[in-house]
Parts: C-alpha cells; structure tokens; sequence
C-alpha cells in the first residue's frame, strides 16, 4: 500500500508541471527515473521489491504487451514499401549491422561471456524509444520524413527484436550446465514464435473485424471502444501463452493484423496508449529506478559503462552510416538519425523477461549493462532531444524543395504529438 501512495503522489507531483516542461530537456522518462532512484532502495528507501516482486512483473509485462500492440496499429503496411524508404533501410540493414556490432562489442569488452550470451546482450539493446526523443517525432519544424523515419523504426524494431531475444534466449539456456538439450529448446521456441504468431493474426484480425460490424451497427460507445482494443491485446496474449506460445509475440502480431483490418479503429487504439498507456510506463520507468537501477549502481563498473556509450554512439552511429549510404542525405541528417536511436522502456522489459524466463547465469549482467545504458539513454537523449531538433529543423528548411529529406510521406499518427508546444 506504501508504493502504491508514493507511486501516486510522484504522478501528481510531475502532473503538476507537465505544462512547464514540455519542450524543455526534463522530459517525463528523466522525472520519473530520477524519482524512483530518490525514493527506491538506493535512495530514500520508501519503493520496496525486486526484480522477482510479482507487482512488477505484471506491471512490466502489462506494459509490454501495450507498448508492442499499439506501436504494431501504428504502422500501416500498404505504406511501408511505398514511402518508408528510410524505415525500411534503418531496419533491414541498420538493425541487424547494430545487432552484430554490438555482439562484437560486448565480447570484446566482456571476455567472461560467450558469444551467445554477447548476441543476447545486444539484442535486448537494438531496440529504441520515441518516448526519450518525443521532442524529435513531435516538431513540425522538422522535415516530415525525418520525423516518420525515427517513429517508424521505433514502432516496428522491438516487435522484431522480441523474437531474436527470445531465441538467443533459448540457446544461451541449452547451452548452460543442467538445461534442457538443445533440440528440447529448439522446439520451445518453435512453439513461441509459431503458436504466438499464429494466435496474434487470429485473435487480430477476428477482432478487428468483429469491432467494424458490430461498431458500424452502433451498438458500441466511445468509451468500451477504446477498451475493446484493449481486450483483443490481452487476449491475443494470454491465448498465445495458453497454447504454449509467446504472448508478447502475439500482441505484436495482433497489433499489425487489427491495424491492417480495422484502420478507422485505430484513433481509439492511440488515445489509450496516450493516456492510460502513458502512465503504465511512467510507473515502469519509476520501477527501473527504484528496484532495478538504484540497489545495482554500486556494481557498474568501467566495462559496463564503456560499453553503454558504446552502443548508445558507436553501435548505433555506425550502423546508421551504413544503411543510409547512397540515400544523398546531407550529413547532418545521418547524425541525426545515427544519435536519436534511444534505449528505453522495451530494453528494459527485455531484460526482465531474460531475468524471468532464462534462468541463466548471464541475466544479472544483461540487466545491469540495460540499466546503466537507459539511464545514459534517457538523460543524454532527453537533454539533447529539444535543442538540436530547433537547430537541425532551421538548417534543414534552407535546404532546396527537391532534397532527400523533403520528400512527401503520408503523415501517420505520431505518439507524442503534445510535446511541442
């Protein structure tokens, strides 16, 4: 009951200047991470748990499962290969350059660990997080391309990282003393993806369908509306997890099927993650700092910290250089793209879910190196965020009509779109 109060009162008190800072560099993730460090057990002492407290398992997975069903509506996949050149590069070939130079990166400055484990360690890090750069995805002064790129990559990278986490999980377990054989986690994670799959494109696609006809007979209000969206992400969750398949799989899956089915339904879908969805990961971030972050600080080593800028500059630096090569973007705008790739909320939940589901030794240092690299993350991101998209938004509307970044994309919906003011 404590927690529940001071979680509370840390949302009023943000609450009550969440007008003054928008557009400044505090952003919401700062806050909130900064209140849970304060109050947490390396702190204040006043948020109590662990990473195995059950509250903070169905909080993070609650999250997660949101996160992945409304970032999978967002994206529309007519468009995909129409418009989203961009998108589409950081994803085909920025993700995995960044996945495996950031496995070499870990092995190299982790000698203790295999390779497995290294691949593990990257993948939980290749996905980011518009929410840390909301000052990017929400300006309108900057190029719409731009813009749609970096909330594109974000909406899709960790639907597509969740089942490479989930497999490397699977190896680094069989290969570990007193595990099942290989061949049994081999199966096992057939049976996630396959059966996640199968139960999100079923469960998707049925409800997004059913909610058109029953909606076009006017028999639902706004408010259960919304609500519905919500129960075909759970279903398709706890359906896929009943058939022995990933949930978090499925969510995706049904995200993409039920935006595919039933686009005029997705506003509903958008004012949720806006709103009720907004606080489940402020609460998350508040989380991270109390239980995950605050009592493992003492053991951040030089190592752990080199290799979280590494990846937060390097990694990602270079393996955007790459994807964008031949796009004749202005080379402030790769720089852009290469630095606004934050590590955030979905890192997080996938270093809790190896801590939940591997039983591995490696899982501590995977969720020790993910706290220091979100904590980097989130306060140089967020710091960052409000000023160089005012100066890189000027210098970009001097640039000819015809260049690269002006080209016209369809404008979807933007998450963040309040930020600015």
């Amino acid at each position: 009951m404590i927690d529940l109060v001071v979680l509370a009162a840390v949302v009023l008190g943000f609450g009550l200047i969440s007008g003054k800072a928008q557009g400044t560099s505090l952003t919401p993730p700062m806050a909130f991470v900064a209140a849970g460090l304060l109050l947490g057990a390396g702190g204040l002492g006043v948020l109590t748990g662990t990473v195995d407290t059950t509250a903070l398992r169905i909080l993070a997975e609650a999250t997660l499962v949101l996160v992945l069903f409304s970032d999978a509506v967002r994206i529309e996949l007519p468009l995909l290969r129409a418009e989203y050149h961009f998108p589409l590069r950081l994803l085909a070939v920025g993700m995995p350059l960044a996945l495996g130079l950031g496995t070499l990166l870990a092995a190299l400055v982790f000698p203790g660990i295999g390779w497995w484990e290294a691949a593990l360690v990257a993948a939980v890090l290749v996905p980011t997080d518009a929410a840390l750069g909301a000052a990017v995805v929400s300006d309108r002064r900057l190029p719409v391309r731009i813009r749609q790129s970096i909330n594109v990559e974000s909406g899709l990278n960790d639907g597509i990282a969740l089942p490479v986490v989930m497999l490397l999980v699977s190896v680094v377990a069989s290969a570990e003393e007193g595990i099942e054989s290989a061949s049994w986690w081999v199966g096992f994670a057939a049976r996630q993806i396959g059966f996640g799959l199968f139960a999100g494109l079923v469960v998707g696609f049925a409800g997004g369908w059913l909610l058109r006809r029953i909606d076009a007979a006017g028999w639902i209000n706004a408010t259960y509306r919304r609500l519905i969206v919500v129960a075909i992400a759970a279903l398709a969750y706890g359906l896929a997890e009943l058939a022995t398949g990933n949930g978090f799989i499925a969510a995706f899956a049904a995200g993409l099927c039920f935006g595919a089915v039933a686009r005029e339904q997705c506003p509903y879908v958008h004012e949720f993650a806006e709103r009720e969805g907004e606080l489940l990961s402020m609460l998350t971030f508040t989380m991270f700092g109390a239980v995950i972050l605050g009592p493992r600080l003492d053991d951040v080593t030089w190592p752990v910290v080199g290799y979280a800028v590494g990846s937060l500059v390097l990694v990602r630096g270079l393996a955007v250089t790459v994807a964008m090569v031949g796009s004749k973007v202005r080379w402030e705008t790769v720089a852009f793209l290469g630095w606004f790739g934050p590590r955030g909320l979905a890192s997080i939940l996938f270093a809790l879910l190896v801590v939940e589901r591997a039983g591995v030794a490696v899982a501590d240092q995977v969720l020790l190196i993910t706290s220091v690299t979100v904590l980097l993350s989130v306060v140089t991101h967020g710091v960052t965020a409000a000023p160089w998209s005012r100066g890189y938004g000027r210098r970009a509307a001097r640039l000819a009509a015809g260049a690269p970044e002006h080209v016209d994309v369809t404008q979807h919906y933007v998450r963040y779109q309040h930020t600015e003011r």
